[in-house]
């Protein structure tokens, strides 16, 4: 069972929002200043109940530091504050699943993941996603992905792979720049595309009613990236374009131990 905790107004409607989102499956409770405060939530805990609590991390450790074991045992702990700017996984965060919880957390909310657990933990692993009309010669392909990495500041080396939708498997340009980049070129179905609607910034309608989906490079990004790291993934830049194509870079995280 996950236990959302609020102490002010602000965190009490954050609460109700991620209630709303994260109740798929999985029972959700929230509780706006229980009394009393610290018996509530170190019961909570201590039934193994997931919590995230919405208020400073101080008190969140100052209310916790008294019934915590074992990070291999204890359940996972998230803080956020009111306004659901940042998500801080505070206890268990990689052996508990915290982090990766965090990491869903963050997405549902457009916030800010805050890791603190060692660097060796994760490291990113970013997709490429491209859309472009037929015969799209791969000079434009090529400049377009080019600008795109400089915006992030990224090498292609940290590139896994190029994704697009099923139709282009045989884009010529496309297979080209996968070939001259070193990478893996890979293409989605539809329906697997369709399943990261929710999460696109630029969706478009025009593209909706031509091949089925709402953004072709973001979405194949996404998917790329969850399929990379079996966990969630997230834009780290929304489809850009040029007169020929668009270009959507994805990131999720990779265990190094996994």
């Amino acid at each position: 069972m996950i236990r959302i905790v609020s102490l002010t107004e602000a965190g009490r409607v954050l609460a109700v929002k991620l209630a709303a989102g994260l109740g798929s499956g999985e029972e959700v409770r929230c509780a706006f200043k229980p009394q009393p405060f610290g018996e509530q939530v170190r019961g909570a805990f201590q039934r193994g109940e997931r919590l995230i609590l919405i208020c400073a991390t101080g008190i969140a450790v100052r209310t916790l530091a008294s019934v915590l074991v074992d990070k291999r045992s204890d359940p996972p702990v998230l803080v956020l504050d009111e306004q659901g700017q940042f998500v801080v996984p505070l206890v268990s965060g990689h052996e508990g699943g915290a982090n990766e919880w965090g990491r869903e957390v963050a997405l549902l909310l457009g916030a800010r993941l805050v890791l603190t657990t060692a660097a060796p933990y994760l490291h990113p692993v970013y997709a490429v996603g491209l859309g472009c009309e037929r015969g799209c010669p791969v000079s434009s392909l090529e400049s377009l992905l080019a600008s795109c990495l400089a915006r992030l500041n990224l090498k292609m080396e940290q590139v896994e792979s190029v994704n697009s939708l099923d139709i282009k498997a045989d884009e010529v340009g496309l297979i080209e720049l996968s070939e001259r980049c070193f990478l893996p070129f890979r293409t989605w179905s539809v329906a697997q595309l369709q399943q990261m609607e929710t999460q696109l910034q630029r969706p478009s309608e025009y593209v909706f009613q031509t091949v089925g989906v709402y953004g072709v490079a973001e979405s194949a990004a996404l998917w790329a990236a969850e399929q990379i790291s079996g966990g969630a993934a997230e834009l780290v830049l929304a489809k850009e374009k040029n007169s020929q194509a668009t270009c959507a870079i994805a990131r999720a995280y990779l265990s190094d131990d996994s």
